[in-house]
């Protein structure tokens, strides 16, 4: 993470932001974020993560009328130009204070209702070899209201992460509580199978991410045969070839998935679509 940061549209030093101790984040964990990736200096797909970030702040009962997309964009961009950030990421993140349920805070109101926190960082390393997958014991609900939805209660994804790593894995597989494939820890998923795209359906329980958007409109684009559906293991493990999306990883390749081991030929649709987002990045396409 950089020195500096924004605290409620305040550009100050990490080291002295200060937060109250006691607030819905801090008791219930009520909050929401996103995390983008900046090239050339310049915030990535800006308004469709602004626009993702309000439709789970409503979700999750995070008040964010003290803000809007033009404020917090120049916001963001401030921040960009004062970490002197050329190519990274940022994670924005809005976290609730009206402390409700059992707790309720005593005392004068306070006028902000809705904290605002923008950090920036470094660009996520991502090797050229390739990402090894693994199957994380950890579960999705898919009844849980917070299902697919990218809010600060995010332990389950570091376990599952961490879990995964400590195995000498880059990533791994999460499956909802049917046994259907939903996503890795920390991206979406993708398989080629017989010149066809999978990938798993929403309601199978997966973030609707950004950089997964993308990748099917660029499929649209480029002809690719493509079906969001409903898949178990059996259908990942017959894959062709693997890749997942995100801000961090953007559109990487998977050339292990426990004892699998996959090439991914000259011209594959993986490479070509990978060649597309990159070229989207540089703002060279639509």
């Amino acid at each position: 993470m950089h020195t500096r940061i924004v605290l409620n549209n305040r550009l100050i030093e990490a080291a002295k932001a200060r937060l109250p101790a006691v607030t819905a984040a801090t008791l219930h964990g009520r909050g929401v974020f996103t995390t983008l990736a900046v090239y050339d200096g310049k915030p990535f797909l800006w308004p469709e993560h602004w626009a993702r970030l309000t439709l789970h702040a409503a979700r999750a009962g995070v008040d964010y009328a003290a803000y809007d997309e033009e404020i917090v964009g120049a916001s963001l961009q401030r921040l960009i130009e004062a970490n002197n950030v050329g190519r990274g990421r940022a994670r924005i993140t809005l976290l609730g204070r009206a402390a409700g349920g059992p707790w309720k805070v005593e005392g004068r109101k306070s006028a902000t209702s809705t904290d605002l926190i923008i950090i920036t960082g470094d660009a996520r390393a991502v090797t050229d070899d390739g990402l090894a997958l693994t199957v994380s014991p950890y579960r999705v609900n898919t009844h849980s209201p917070l299902v697919g939805l990218k809010s600060v209660n995010y332990l389950e994804h570091v376990l599952s992460w961490e879990e995964a790593r400590a195995r000498d894995f880059d990533e791994a597989v999460v499956m909802n509580e049917r046994g259907e494939v939903v996503s890795a820890t920390m991206a979406n998923i993708f398989w080629m199978k017989g010149g066809t795209l999978h990938t798993p359906a929403l309601a199978a329980g997966a973030l609707a991410g950004i950089t997964r958007s993308q990748v099917l409109t660029l499929a649209e684009a480029s002809a690719v045969p493509h079906v969001e559906g409903v898949f178990d293991l059996a259908h990942l493990g017959d894959a062709d070839e693997i890749f997942l999306t995100s801000t961090g990883v953007g559109v990487s390749l998977v050339t292990a998935f426990d004892f699998h081991r996959y090439t991914v030929p000259a011209g594959s649709a993986p490479l070509r679509l990978r060649e597309a987002f990159r070229q989207l990045t540089l703002g060279t396409i639509f």
